[in-house]
């Protein structure tokens, strides 16, 4: 493997928001989910987790803060808000493969 980066400051803060989204139980699941569904309500995410409201609202916040989860708020009673990945956000599909078959290779030869 042949890849090397100069390593910044720049690239050292976002290598330590990866490190933080993958070190959570939940972020690395929410970033998943939104990447096969696209959007999904706060209730959807919730039932499809399993997650508990107020972790879950503290691990969207977290995501929304570092630009990964974009949360949009429609002017309607009751209120309705959506989840989805930014564009930066949807950038993760590939590490997230990468870990998958990383894991599948891991699993059929760790003894």
């Amino acid at each position: 493997m042949g890849f090397t980066v100069e390593m910044t400051p720049a690239i050292a803060e976002k290598l330590v928001t990866l490190n933080e989204l993958h070190r959570n139980r939940w972020r690395p699941d929410i970033v998943n989910l939104l990447l096969e569904t696209d959007t999904l309500r706060f209730g959807e995410l919730k039932k499809q987790l399993g997650i508990t409201q107020k972790v879950l609202t503290e691990n969207l916040k977290w995501l929304e803060e570092n630009q990964i989860v974009i949360r949009t708020v429609y002017p309607e009673v009751p209120p309705r808000v959506e989840y989805s990945l930014t564009e930066i956000g949807k950038e993760l599909r590939d590490v997230h493969e990468a870990m998958r078959i990383w894991a599948e290779y891991y699993v059929t030869h760790a003894k």
